[in-house]
C-alpha cells in the first residue's frame, strides 16, 4: 500500500459512511449551540444567577461581539452572502445533481450553519437596536439558543435520514 492509499482510505471520501463526519456533525451543533453569538452559554446562566460582575461581563461580550458582527455585515455583508450562496450553489449542484456524496455532505453541514449565521446576524441587531441588558439581554441570548437548538435538531435529521438513504443505496440493498 503506497501513501495516498493509505491517505484516502484514512480520510473516506464516502461521507456517510464514515465515522468522522458523523463526529463532525455531532461537535459542530454542540458548539453552535453552546456559544450563542460568540458568548458561552454558561456566561448567560451564570449571569442570571450570580448577577453583579458576571452579568457585567456578558453584556460587554455580547457588546463586543454584536458590535463585531455589526461592523462585519456592514463593510463585507453582500460580499460574504454572495460568496457564500455561490458555495453553497456549487456544492447543491455537485452534490445532488452530480452525486458527489462529499459535496452533498458539506451541503448539509453548510446550508443549516448559513441560516444560523443570518439568524445570528438579525439576533446582534435587535440586541444592538433595543439596547439589551439584564434579563431581556439573557432572553434574547436564550431564545437565539433555542432557535440554534431547533435548526441543529432539524439538520442532524435530515443528515441522518439521507446518510441512510446513500448507505442503503450504494451498500447491500443497492446498486
Amino acid at each position: 500500500m503506497d501513501l495516498y492509499s493509505s491517505i484516502f482510505e484514512l480520510i473516506d471520501m464516502r461521507s456517510f459512511s464514515n465515522l468522522w463526519f458523523w463526529i463532525a456533525l455531532a461537535v459542530l451543533w454542540s458548539t453552535a449551540s453552546h456559544w450563542v453569538l460568540g458568548v458561552p452559554y454558561d456566561m448567560v446562566l451564570r449571569a442570571g444567577r450570580y448577577g453583579g460582575q458576571a452579568e457585567q461581563d456578558l453584556e460587554d461580550l455580547v457588546r463586543i461581539n454584536t458590535n463585531r458582527l455589526l461592523f462585519i455585515s456592514t463593510v463585507s455583508g453582500l460580499w460574504m452572502l454572495g460568496l457564500g450562496c455561490f458555495i453553497l450553489t456549487a456544492l447543491l449542484l455537485s452534490g445532488f445533481l452530480y452525486g458527489l456524496e462529499i459535496a452533498q455532505a458539506l451541503f448539509l453541514l453548510g446550508f443549516p450553519l448559513s441560516i444560523v449565521g443570518l439568524l445570528s446576524l438579525s439576533t446582534a441587531r435587535l440586541i444592538h437596536d433595543e439596547e439589551a441588558s439584564g434579563a431581556l439581554l439573557r432572553k434574547r441570548l436564550s431564545r437565539h439558543r433555542l432557535y440554534v437548538q431547533m435548526i441543529g435538531v432539524v439538520s442532524i435529521f435530515v443528515t441522518a435520514l439521507w446518510g441512510m438513504y446513500q448507505n442503503l443505496s450504494i451498500g447491500p440493498l443497492g446498486g
